[in-house]
Order: structure tokens, then C-alpha cells, then sequence
């Protein structure tokens, strides 16, 4: 068995769960989830309940301690013959001994690039098709996003322009990125491009972003219905991405080979983490 540690936003859940389901699936094993962090997080909740992926949780006795375990746990682990190996990322670059790691292994990391499962693409894909319906209103979006040539365009602000910590680390896209990705999306795709704007800021952005092209700002959805948000960006028919792994996912789960993706060519504020392993070589980067 293997067994992958979940923690952060449904961008970062999903990169976790990609590289562990992609390792059990080399090995032949099945893949368990450690959701414990959830229990005392309070900037993202658990999300990937939506998606068709079998979700089985792992036993305590297979897990490592963790602070604020309760006793229960430690005793478990106690009298249990103890947890798995725990392998820890060890760079935000790609770790290609990753994949061959064998059977008996805890991962802890964000592992975020495609390289960690890009051999079982398809079983990701399949896992991440989100099998809860969507609502009315978001069926109606779908039929609107599937009638014309459609770019889904995310702009991430939140934390990144609220906290201090994270807005040092990741910092956000200027206007002038989403005008000239804008502008290089309409060289490749067409001048009839309509554009379906996604933010958890959008009030911020339809007073600041001015674009001369039909725009729509989605803003029904929320934190508890992001992966609505997710489902309507993959529908669309070319992507604008912000330095996010949401809008990240919302991309690459578009499976179409000639879709256009955008991606910002510094994610990160400074030069750490180094990135530059995050974004496919076959999207643009501006």
C-alpha cells in the first residue's frame, strides 16, 4: 500500500493524490489518503469528495505521528509493529527516484508536476472526472461555456494579496500578464474568443480588468462549490492560468490535444521555489 498526505487548497489535495495514485498504480498496490491535517486547518477544507477516485482512508496504525495526535492514535501505532517509511519531498523540482519508490511508503510533499504521473494520465483523469452533478445554474454555464470559443481566465488574489507570508512567497499576476496572454491566445486561437473570468476576487477584477472581448464573471460558486469553478474552467475551450494549482488542474483536466493553455513564466515572487518543473512544456509561458 501506499499512502499520500493531504493538506492545502484542492490544487495542492490533487497534485498529492496524482503522484500517490500514480505510484500504487506501478506497483500494483492501492493508494490510501492521510486527511488528519484537515481536522485542525482552517484556510482550506477537505475537497476531493466530489471526484469519482475511491478514496480509502488509511488505519492509523499505518500512519506517522503528527502533532495534537490523540491518544488513541499513538497507542494504535504503539502496539501495531509502528507506521510506514515516510519519504518527504525534497525540492519543489521533479524527483525522478519518486517513481520507482517501492511498495510500504508514506509520501509527504506537494509534488506538483505532471512528470509524477504523466505515465498513467489517463487513470488521473478518470479519477478527477467530478461525479457530483452539477447544479442548475452551473448547467447552464456549461451549455453557454460549450457554445462558443471559450477561455476560461482565473485570476487568484485572496491570501496571496491578504497575507503577508503568502503574498512574499507567491505573489499575484499583474493586469499586464492577463492583457498580453490575452493578446497571444487571439494570435493562436482566433479573434472570437469569449472569456469566462474566475476569481475569489471578482468584484476586484471587473473593476480593474478591461478587456475588448465578451467577458463573464462566474461568481455563484464558492469555497464549499470550488469544484464547480474546476468543472466549468476544464469546459472551456482555451486557458488563461494564474500562478495557482487550481486554475492549474482546471486546465490540464481539459483533455483536449489542441486546447491552448497560458501559464504565467514566473509563478513564484522570487526565484524559490524553483518552479520550473510545475508547468508542461507544451503550454505558453509569459
Amino acid at each position: 500500500m501506499i499512502v499520500t498526505r493531504l493538506i492545502g487548497g484542492l490544487g495542492n489535495q490533487m497534485f498529492q493524490y496524482a503522484a500517490g495514485r500514480a505510484l500504487a498504480q506501478r506497483l500494483g498496490v492501492d493508494l490510501y489518503i492521510d486527511r488528519r491535517a484537515f481536522e485542525n486547518y482552517e484556510t482550506h477544507a477537505f475537497g476531493l469528495q466530489h471526484f469519482a477516485a475511491k478514496l480509502l482512508d488509511a488505519a492509523p496504525r499505518d500512519l506517522p505521528g503528527m502533532q495534537r495526535e490523540s491518544r488513541l492514535n499513538r497507542w494504535l501505532r504503539r502496539f501495531s509493529g509502528g507506521a510506514m517509511r515516510v519519504v518527504t519531498e525534497s525540492a519543489f523540482t521533479f524527483d525522478p527516484a519518486v517513481l520507482a519508490l517501492p511498495d510500504g511508503i508514506y509520501i509527504d510533499g506537494y509534488w506538483q508536476s505532471e512528470q509524477y504521473f504523466a505515465d498513467v494520465i489517463q487513470t488521473i483523469r478518470d479519477d478527477f472526472r467530478i461525479a457530483t452533478p452539477p447544479s442548475p445554474e452551473n448547467q447552464a454555464w456549461l451549455k453557454k461555456i460549450d457554445s462558443v470559443l471559450s477561455v476560461s481566465l482565473h485570476v487568484r488574489r485572496g491570501d496571496y494579496v491578504s497575507n503577508a507570508s503568502a503574498s512574499a512567497v507567491h505573489g499575484t499576476c499583474d493586469l499586464d500578464y492577463y492583457r498580453r496572454s490575452v493578446s497571444k491566445l487571439v494570435e493562436q486561437a482566433g479573434k472570437e474568443i469569449e472569456l469566462f473570468v474566475f476569481s475569489d476576487d471578482p468584484g476586484w477584477v471587473a473593476e480593474n480588468l478591461q478587456l475588448p472581448h465578451p467577458t463573464h464573471f462566474v461568481r455563484h460558486n464558492n469555497a464549499d462549490t470550488n469544484y464547480e469553478d474546476l468543472r466549468l474552467m476544464s469546459a472551456c475551450r482555451h486557458h488563461i492560468i494564474a500562478n495557482s494549482t487550481f486554475s492549474w488542474w482546471g486546465a490540464w483536466l481539459d483533455s483536449r490535444s489542441d486546447s491552448i493553455v497560458v501559464a504565467p513564466r514566473q509563478w513564484f515572487r522570487g526565484d524559490k521555489p524553483d518552479a520550473r518543473d510545475l508547468v508542461p512544456e507544451r503550454w505558453i509561458r509569459l
